[in-house]
């Protein structure tokens, strides 16, 4: 189960902000799903409308979130975010971390890069010290994408996914295949970003979820979320990413 957020900071154009409010930490929670109105802030939070208003001019006056009107209706409101998750408070995953330095550890003695390691390294030891990077890691991921997949030949959807195949292949980042469904998911085995990491109770690839969102909206100009739903974190033998058009 996703632990509870006690403090989150966020980037805004004014710069960074960092909020411990449950209710303000909700009502941003529900925002980063998409464009929500007043009436559903109220409902899914579950606080009297008076309380809900008073949270909501807070956070527009810190410029992290935006008032837009119904067209077909002025009376209603709606609000969008207009911030950045950088980080929210953890539980610590300090023994998980050890056993990440042993493996490093053990890797380096036996010959194998350091460099390959440092990456993973970095991203680990911030949740070993209570600090989520999962968001600020899928927005640098899709500024990636974005750059990567401007350099792509093909320009419809099956010829994409086989660069994509082709490209996570042969950077070593892991053996990628496309699973045709209801809806369009990845698996990936061998990741490089997490097959060596035990099973810690949640997904790990938050930039690779990035990185395939980047591309497929430079090069299809394709509004999507990519989601993993399975990881060597959850107990897995791969990563299973699915792509849901918005």
């Amino acid at each position: 189960m996703e632990k509870e957020r006690t403090t989150a900071i966020l980037s805004t154009d004014n710069g960074m902000v960092a909020l411990d409010s449950p209710v303000k930490l909700k009502i941003l929670e529900l925002l980063s799903n998409g464009t929500t109105s007043f009436d559903e802030l109220v409902e899914k939070s579950r606080k009297a409308k008076s309380t809900i208003s008073v949270h909501l001019h807070d956070l527009e006056e810190l410029n992290l979130i935006e008032e837009k009107t119904f067209p077909d209706d002025k009376r209603k409101k709606y609000f969008i975010l207009n911030a950045l998750y950088l980080a929210h408070s953890i539980a610590p995953l300090r023994n998980q971390y050890n056993k990440h330095l042993d493996n490093v550890a053990t890797s380096v003695l036996n010959g194998n890069s350091f460099k390959e390691d440092l990456f993973c390294s970095f991203r680990y030891g911030m949740e070993a010290y209570g600090i989520d990077p999962q968001p600020i890691l899928k927005k640098l991921g899709n500024d990636l994408g974005t750059k990567i997949g401007g350099g792509f030949k093909s320009e419809d959807y099956e010829g994409v996914l086989k660069e994509l195949s082709f490209f996570w292949g042969h950077h070593k980042l892991g053996d990628m295949t496309v699973i045709e469904g209801d809806d369009l998911a990845i698996m990936i085995k061998n990741c490089h970003h997490c097959s060596k990491m035990p099973a810690v109770g949640k997904t790990l690839c938050s930039m690779d979820e990035g990185i395939i969102e980047g591309v497929f909206s430079s090069k299809l100009d394709l509004d999507c979320n990519v989601k993993e739903t399975e990881c060597n974190g959850t107990g897995h033998n791969h990563c299973k990413f699915v792509v849901e058009e918005k």
